[in-house]
């Protein structure tokens, strides 16, 4: 009897067996018309009316290509991939297939640096002293951009606790390398979101920039990377530098694609008191301004301060070729424009304010935080050596805003006289915009830590609070992308939203890195 009972359960395991593996089918690889390469938001909502493609399997052929590339070729851009993207691409197709209309950036997966809170997903701003944490809330733009209906898609590696803006290294994930040329760094803090958003890990990406970490990452990546107005932003649930001149922003393949997001993710936020310092000053329409022709009668200084800093020489070939472009789409071009006394006004901008901000990024995690301070972090010895002398710096030197003039760029003497500085020259001029580039050198190699040459985007941006965008300006040597730079005046992203559309439309300069390459279907 109890042969026969065995040979019973095992019919009814099998029979079940069989019935579970019929029920779960994997989502089918989209049509042959929808190409994921280099696939913009507009690319997707294409194809998900035509039904060239559904949400399921999008996100499906985007894992399956972070599968594929990213640990076997050692690019490491990825720290994890979000369990629950799938399920969550299903609850779009079902809502679409309901409704028949799509969010503002329905099923569009995001590759997100790891120091953004997210819900349900591990986040750890690169470091093992935070490994296993799991925020119970998203950082605010997170939640805008998922209630936009983007889908955290897998969160990036970056330069631990956004220490570094030459190199992407962590202790919980290691070195993140550059996808054009793996033995070149793809720059940091973001360099993660950066290296997955140029090899086509996601259609888009989020960075922050303390002074580089957005717009020098893209710059080295073949990508288009916004840093808009501090205040436009809001860093609430993002793990700090210097929260004086952090923000968060898009780091995407296309000028529409950055604007798609900013739009979502720009507006007042009462976590973040500096949004208030917006309010009447931004859109929910930044995508107006994507102007083919925007460049006609624009005027545009050339700030030689920056771009003459013992640049390489096929830099500077690709920045005065850009300047001949600009023309040739239109714009007017003041060259040069010189910030009088630049060396004065620029001077003693930094603070030592790091203890101060993530103790208090810290502190607002609750009891579930493993680490409770910066002592704490470095009690736990949980760091990448390579920024052993930042924390213990930090430790030592650090400051606190109140009592000081370590404040916002609309509060601290010398950050709104720096920004005076700027603003009047380009008054003066009657400018739109200043140029340079983003990088007067190419990539640094990977280890070579006195290779960091020529980063412009730490010098005005971060400490005058203006906005400042990088898009593709070509190729140096061994494939190595270089970025050029728009700095505008405070609010005015508009402008430089249909300036460098109308670049890169003119140029096309972005190109996807060889080394992974379309999968087979």
């Amino acid at each position: 009897m109890s042969g026969i009972r065995l040979l019973f359960v095992c019919f009814l395991s099998l029979l079940l067996s069989g019935f579970v593996l019929h029920s779960y089918k994997r989502p089918k690889p989209p049509r042959a018309k929808f190409q994921l390469m280099e696939a913009t938001i507009a690319d997707v909502h294409q194809a998900l009316k035509k039904g060239d493609c559904n949400c399921e399997q999008l996100v499906a052929a985007y894992l399956k290509r972070i599968e594929t590339y990213d640990q076997p070729t050692k690019l490491n851009a990825i720290i994890l991939t979000n369990p629950q993207a799938l399920a969550t691409a299903r609850q779009l197709d079902a809502e679409y297939k309901k409704t028949k209309k799509l969010r503002p950036l329905h099923c569009i997966p995001l590759i997100v640096k790891d120091n953004y809170n997210t819900a349900g997903l591990q986040t750890t701003a690169g470091s093992l002293a935070m490994k296993g944490f799991v925020p119970k809330e998203d950082a605010t733009v997170v939640k805008s951009l998922k209630d936009a209906g983007a889908i955290v898609l897998a969160k990036s590696n970056m330069a631990e606790w956004a220490f570094s803006p030459m190199v992407s290294i962590s202790s919980i994930a290691g070195e993140t390398l550059n996808p054009y040329n793996l033995l070149h760094v793809p720059a940091g803090s973001s360099g993660g979101t950066a290296a997955a958003v140029a090899a086509n890990f996601g259609t888009a990406g989020l960075g922050t920039d303390t002074g580089n970490s957005i717009r020098g990452p893209s710059s080295h990546n073949a990508l288009v990377g916004f840093r808009p107005t501090l205040g436009l932003v809001s860093r609430a649930g993002i793990a700090p530098l210097y929260l004086r001149n952090d923000t968060g922003g898009p780091m995407t393949r296309t000028v529409a694609d950055a604007t798609r997001l900013l739009e979502v993710m720009a507006g007042f936020d009462p976590a973040d008191p500096l949004t208030k310092y917006c309010e009447g000053k931004y859109t929910k329409n930044y995508q107006q301004y994507l102007d083919k022709n925007g460049l006609k009668g624009a005027r545009i200084g050339v700030l030689r301060t920056l771009s003459e800093r013992s640049p390489d020489p096929q830099v500077k070939a690709l920045f005065e070729q850009a300047v001949a472009d600009l023309r040739k789409a239109g714009a007017i071009i003041v060259d040069p424009v010189e910030i009088p006394d630049f060396a004065t006004v620029s001077k003693d901008q930094w603070c030592s304010v790091f203890q101060h901000d993530i103790n208090e990024y810290l502190a607002g995690l609750g009891p579930q935080a493993p680490v409770k301070n910066l002592n704490e972090i470095i009690a736990s010895g949980k760091f990448a050596p390579s920024i052993a002398d930042n924390l213990t710096y930090h430790q030592k030197s650090a400051v606190t805003p109140e009592g000081t003039t370590c404040a916002d760029p609309y509060t601290d003497p010398k950050r709104l006289a720096f920004r005076k500085a700027v603003t009047d020259v380009m008054d003066r001029y009657q400018l739109g915009a200043l140029i340079y580039p983003t990088w007067n050198n190419p990539p640094a190699k990977v280890g070579d830590f006195k290779g960091y040459k020529g980063d412009n985007s730490q010098l005005i941006a971060p400490h005058t609070g203006q906005p400042a965008f990088t898009v593709p300006m070509g190729f140096t040597y061994d494939n190595l992308p270089a970025g050029l730079q728009f700095l505008g005046r405070s609010f005015d992203e508009p402008t430089l939203v249909k300036y460098t559309y109308a670049y890169e439309q003119a140029t096309k300069h972005r190109k996807a890195p060889t080394l992974f390459p379309a999968l087979p279907k």
